[in-house]
């Protein structure tokens, strides 16, 4: 069950892009790829060099910190409210930059922030915030972008990726000699796992998850295993070896939690109808 859990997980992944950014697993949550109305917020950040921000509601450090301006509003399709407790949106669009610049050096400068709020899902049953990244203020499924999913109230990360469109068409297929021989993505997914601090372990192996594409642009997922059990799984592209993004091992234990609790209710509900029977009462 766990096993078919995270194969699923790395294989949304895999297919994350296209216009239309799916997280949680199950496909609950999506990004929108038109220009609809919304709320220009005009911002200017002090984004401080490190992520101590995700602990403490996005306050962040003056002293050694560099102005950044971006545009923050708040999705067409977003149809939650956030509470008391949760960051705002421009607190959660803080955070969530500093994590594509510290995991893809991204500079926000002059970026649009498109943020969603949701409080929960069936699959994903934990209050979140999600943001699309653009530098173009029109939003088509072609358009180069970073998306990022967060806690609502700490920050903590759950997904982040980037969409690349190639400039020429290569194949999509299946490339059956990598479910053997995927050393190059598990080299490269140890180092960055590494270099970003992401375990609280030590790296103890790395694991073919699946291939995908993400828009013409084809994928490969492998789950990084620390020595404590923790998983994260890494998405790459085929074509160039790009690093496209990461689900981390909070992510999916809060996905295999939901899960499991949805077949045990499952089966209590089964076991209750097959120890009953049901009567019609006559019209």
């Amino acid at each position: 069950m766990r096993k078919n859990i995270l194969k699923l997980t790395g294989t949304t992944f895999a297919i994350i892009g296209t216009g239309i950014i799916l997280f949680n697993s199950a496909a609950e949550m999506a990004f929108g790829a038109n220009n609809g109305k919304t709320e220009n917020v005009p911002t200017s950040y002090q984004v401080s060099s490190n992520l101590e921000t995700t602990l403490t509601k996005a306050k962040t450090k003056e002293e050694g910190s560099e102005k950044v301006n971006y545009s923050v509003s708040m999705d067409s399709f977003n149809t939650g409210t956030p509470v008391n407790t949760d960051l705002t949106m421009e607190e959660a669009a803080e955070v969530g930059n500093q994590y594509l610049k510290k995991i893809f050096g991204l500079n926000l400068e002059g970026a649009y922030v498109y943020m969603s709020y949701n409080s929960g899902t069936t699959t994903f049953p934990r209050a979140f915030w999600t943001g699309d990244v653009l530098f173009q203020k029109e939003r088509t499924p072609e358009s180069a972008r970073w998306t990022y999913m967060i806690d609502a109230v700490t920050g903590e990360l759950f997904h982040i990726s980037r969409h690349i469109e190639l400039d020429e068409s290569v194949p999509l297929d299946l490339d059956a000699a990598l479910k053997n021989d995927y050393h190059l993505y598990a080299e490269l997914s140890q180092e960055k796992v590494e270099e970003w601090e992401l375990m609280n372990s030590p790296v103890d192996r790395v694991e073919y998850n699946c291939q995908g594409y993400s828009g013409n642009n084809p994928t490969i997922a492998v789950d990084v295993i620390g020595e404590n059990g923790e998983i994260i799984n890494m998405s790459f592209s085929r074509y160039d070896n790009t690093f496209l993004g990461l689900i981390t091992d909070s992510s999916r234990k809060i996905t295999e939690s939901a899960l499991d609790n949805m077949m045990e209710e499952a089966k209590d509900k089964a076991s209750w109808d097959e120890n009953h029977v049901y009567f019609k009462i006559a019209d």
